[in-house]
């Protein structure tokens, strides 16, 4: 069962074609819009201000949303959050990523088809353009994108997708095996892409 808490008397919504992890915590004035993925420890705190994650967004493991009391903190269409990232009262634009541990703070507004890089630090109100390349702490705007790093960080979105059915169709609570079984066999999925050998844009 998912971790769903009401608060004053408002309770989380999640779409029915929305995968949220067992172990993910939602509390409050969360909306979990259609086909997005919310990863293991996800933590989305909507006792203070509103969160929502739009079509197709996802956040993953150990990732924190959270905002002060009247704002909106959101997540767009197809908006990719790495694990460990922490978002506080920002706006996520469309198809934008964050990578893994980046912070994200009150009111700044990354730019749609902008890639945050791992471990940087947006500072409040900051606002970045679209098709931006983010780096650093505090984090700087470094150069545009290019039209091959937005199809890469397209192509990992539609595998978490993807993701979010095999979740729901597949994925269930078992004994952990004793020893490794003989042949044992190896996840296989047909878009199944080696993503980690691509040109890694977020890491630039």
């Amino acid at each position: 069962m998912v971790k769903v808490y009401e608060i004053n008397g408002v309770t989380p919504v999640v779409h029915p074609s929305a995968y949220v992890h067992p172990s993910a915590v939602l509390i409050g004035d969360v909306i979990v819009g259609p086909r997005c993925y919310i990863g293991p420890l996800a933590s989305i705190r909507g006792d203070f201000g509103r969160l929502i994650l739009e079509e197709g967004a996802n956040l993953q493991d150990t990732c924190v949303m959270h905002g002060f009391p009247g704002c909106d903190t959101v997540v767009e269409v197809d908006g990719h959050i790495g694990h460990g990232a922490v978002l506080h009262g920002c706006r996520i634009g469309r198809n934008a990523l964050v990578g893994m541990n980046a912070v994200v703070m009150d009111n700044a507004i990354v730019g749609e088809e902008s890639i945050v890089a791992a471990m940087s630090f947006v500072k409040a109100g900051m606002i970045v353009a679209p098709r931006s390349m983010v780096v650093g702490t505090p984090a700087k705007v470094i150069r545009t994108l290019t039209d091959d790093e937005i199809k890469w960080k397209s192509s990992g979105t539609g595998q978490y997708h993807e993701l979010a059915v095999r979740s729901m169709q597949t994925m269930r609570e078992v004994e952990a095996l004793t020893e490794v079984e003989a042949g044992r066999q190896r996840l296989n999925f047909e878009s199944a892409l080696p993503l980690h050998l691509h040109k890694n844009a977020a890491a630039q």
